[in-house]
């Protein structure tokens, strides 16, 4: 009888062995940091409080380019993003009170996910945002700011910063083969005097204003689906 239990047992375990084996292998949750890119030439650094002192004014963006990289803030993959980070600079008093006084208010921001339109051409879709915060404390530091409710993003959607009133997240004096994109319309490219935030979910939005030589400041931690 011991004998008969020992082969069982030894049955058991060689059927369990092969449903392991034959199972296939969940991979682990990966986290990556959605548009960092270590080394750029120039250094990706705030223009303010230099001269010009360029800031991002009442308009949602994202980077379309960076030297060879391509579409730094897509989703590399289908998972959650649960912190953003941003780089500011620092302006100086008479600089935070001009862009109060014309770019509609005190420097605030926050993140949006974006998911590409077949047609038109260079149209997204807005499908979830974030909080905005108060940028003016972190002047001058890198903050990171943790996501109390989680955003859920497919591979290829694309991380955006919406900016109400002005944020100075712009590093200047790039090449030409580093460009962001905004949501104006085709005619006020060259001005900021309208509120232009992409903030209607599910509406699509032509993104068709592209500016190059800059560079936005901004990342996203994404944590993927395993």
């Amino acid at each position: 009888m011991a004998q008969m239990r020992r082969i069982n047992m030894h049955i058991a375990v060689l059927g369990a062995l092969a449903l392991a084996l034959v199972a296939p292998a969940v991979a682990p949750a990966t986290l990556a940091e959605i548009g960092v890119i270590p080394a750029t030439t120039p250094p990706t650094v705030p223009s303010c409080p230099a001269s010009p002192c360029l800031a991002v004014s009442r308009t949602t963006g994202f980077q379309v380019k960076v030297g060879t990289v391509r579409n730094p803030l897509s989703a590399t993959q289908t998972g959650t993003i649960v912190a953003w980070t941003i780089t500011l600079g620092k302006p100086n008093a008479t600089q935070i009170k001009f862009f109060n006084a014309n770019e509609g208010g005190v420097s605030e921001a926050g993140i949006a996910v974006l998911r590409a339109q077949k047609s038109p051409n260079l149209t997204y879709k807005l499908i979830a945002q974030g909080p905005l915060v108060k940028l003016q404390p972190y002047f001058g530091k890198t903050a990171q700011f943790p996501l109390e409710t989680t955003i859920p993003v497919k591979k290829g959607d694309v991380i955006a910063l919406t900016v109400p009133s002005w944020a100075p997240a712009l590093a200047l004096g790039f090449g030409n083969d580093t460009s962001w994109r905004a949501s104006r319309p085709k005619k006020q490219c060259t001005s900021t005097s309208a509120q232009t935030t992409d903030t209607q979910i599910g509406v699509p939005v032509q993104y068709f204003c592209l500016y190059q030589t800059a560079r936005l400041t901004y990342s996203a931690t994404l944590i993927s689906t395993p």
